[in-house]
């Protein structure tokens, strides 16, 4: 009995000191809001583009430009933001460890779990040990387990519009609080359906779908890790994409719906895509092609997970090698997950580590749906090999092919803009020639405008007024990759100063006090800020 009861205090002691201990006794710093001349009292929350997050002692969140802070204020925000820089170049899995050394709650539990210990030790049975020691260790176990943290992300949106840049005058791309939206017709600037083997065309053709306004592609800004990866495999995700590539052309599982691999197949053509039943065309395999061709940057990512999360090639957001990548094809860098596409299964990503919603039909929503125009149920045609598959002039595709090695062969369309599709199905002996009613052409719309304004609200220069010192942050390492020149001019229009390339910090020491503007050189745009020196 006496054995009994020692081990449910142990058990329900280790119980009680595994929760949250109640957080109404951290101390809140004493913030002063010099320009409104105010004072709060909260807890630093975070530094980003110039403005302090802060929680006050009611759970509100506030936020002030750095330049409103008292000089002490400012110093200890640039500290805090250095110390999270630092912490952020550490693996996770440290990350968590180091979370642990400096909350005081880690250390009043192991003492006071290595106290009943000691306790327990002195007044008990010492043959009786042994049944002790398995559950003192275990409960030390689970406090430790207990302060470690998921690694959650927020991408930033400027950062994605970076990546989609580059294919701008086909796409188009703009986001709000929660998601990130691309625009397109799902058609790429690339040759499709050659390469496809002799067995793997079931007699689609790539027609234009309108991906665009509420049917456009929705990828989360703020991803969250999924408790269990959800694989993919023949079992899920076998309708629909699973991911995004830059250049708006949607990704699938690799998977066919019978099991095997598409590409060891032969169902894809050179460029590892191909048309579903819809006659819509997507990739089944990481569009590393982006980076052979010099499309996309090396160093960026050439695709979007549905899950929020990024798909790099064959190097790592620094430049470096890419590193082993675990049995999602991914791995954590610098504290965010991200994916790497490569030539072989799973070619891009083992398993979803971002939480989806996977609906009955076995496909990731929310997804928009390319309304088919073809009601035929096409079929493998055996022995059929694409030879091209070139753009006609009203609005088509012309896909030529052979057929047990005979020419000739052709399924060729028009459409007007009112979205009447004439098809014509070509053989040796003659044509068929067959009308179908389809939605309208639509035009990706165009947000140039409204990206450029996104990108611009993300471009901070800090502190403002300044005096020694001005900060300049343009988002992400792509942009600062685009940037020609920074100048200052004053109020009369006169350089005061210029550097050519980006740099985050420019000497300002001798520069008069009064007004100027900030004017920042992009290779296609230019972003003017407004600075006070004091």
């Amino acid at each position: 009995m006496k054995k009994i009861t020692l081990l449910l205090i142990c058990l329900i002691g280790n119980f009680m000191f595994s929760h949250t201990i109640n957080h109404g006794n951290i101390v809140l710093r004493h913030w002063s809001v010099q320009k409104h001349h105010k004072h709060i009292d909260g807890t630093f929350m975070m530094f980003k583009n110039g403005t302090v997050f802060i929680e006050d002692a009611n759970n509100t969140i506030l936020k002030f430009p750095l330049a409103d802070l008292s000089k002490e204020d400012q110093a200890f925000v640039m500290k805090k933001e250095d110390w999270v820089k630092n912490l952020n170049t550490i693996s996770t899995q440290k990350q968590a460890v180091i979370q642990s050394i400096f909350d005081y709650k880690f250390w009043i539990i192991l003492f006071s779990l290595l106290a009943f210990g000691f306790y327990i030790f002195t007044i008990s049975d010492r043959k009786k040990l042994k049944y002790l020691y398995p559950v003192l260790f275990l409960g030390i176990l689970t406090s430790l387990y207990s302060f470690t943290k998921k690694v959650m992300s927020t991408t930033d949106p400027a950062f994605l519009t970076s990546a989609f840049a580059q294919f701008s005058s086909t796409i188009s791309t703009t986001y709000d609080a929660n998601y990130f939206y691309v625009n397109s017709t799902g058609i790429p600037n690339h040759t499709m359906m050659v390469g496809i083997s002799s067995t793997g065309w079931q007699q689609q053709v790539p027609t234009s779908k309108c991906y665009i306004n509420t049917s456009h592609w929705t990828i989360p800004l703020n991803p969250v890790i999924a408790t269990t990866p959800v694989p993919v495999s023949s079992s899920h995700f076998l309708k629909g994409a699973i991911a995004m590539a830059v250049n708006g052309v949607p990704i699938f599982n690799y998977h066919t719906n019978t099991g095997v691999d598409s590409f060891l197949d032969g169902q894809l053509d050179t460029y590892g895509g191909h048309c579903g039943r819809g006659d819509d065309y997507h990739y089944h395999t990481a569009p590393l092609h982006l980076l052979t061709q010099g499309q996309a940057s090396p160093t960026m990512p050439i695709a979007f997970g549905l899950d929020g999360y990024a798909v790099y090639g064959n190097l790592e957001p620094t430049g470096a090698t890419m590193t082993a990548l675990d049995a999602n094809h991914g791995h954590n860098f610098n504290g965010v997950y991200h994916y790497h596409g490569t030539a072989t299964a799973p070619y891009m990503i083992g398993n979803m580590v971002g939480a989806v919603t996977e609906d009955a039909n076995l496909q990731i929503i929310p997804q928009p749906q390319g309304r088919p125009i073809r009601t035929e149920d096409w079929t493998p045609l055996s022995g059929a090999l694409i030879t091209s598959c070139v753009a006609n002039a009203n609005n088509g595709y012309n896909t030529a092919y052979t057929l047990s090695g005979v020419p000739g062969f052709a399924t060729n369309y028009t459409a007007t803009q009112a979205g009447i599709y004439t098809f014509q199905y070509v053989t040796p002996t003659g044509t068929t020639s067959i009308n179908y009613n389809g939605t309208a052409l639509c035009v990706v719309p165009n947000l140039s405008a409204e990206n450029f304004i996104s990108i611009e609200k993300n471009i901070t220069i800090f502190p403002n007024p300044a005096t020694d010192i001005l900060q300049i942050n343009v988002g992400n390492a792509f942009l600062e990759n685009d940037v020609q020149t920074i100048s200052i001019y004053d109020l009369k229009g006169s350089l005061v100063s210029k550097t050519s390339k980006f740099t985050p910090s420019l000497n300002i020491k001798n520069v008069s006090k009064g007004t100027y503007f900030v004017k920042i050189q992009f290779s296609n745009s230019t972003v003017t800020k407004k600075l006070l020196v004091k």
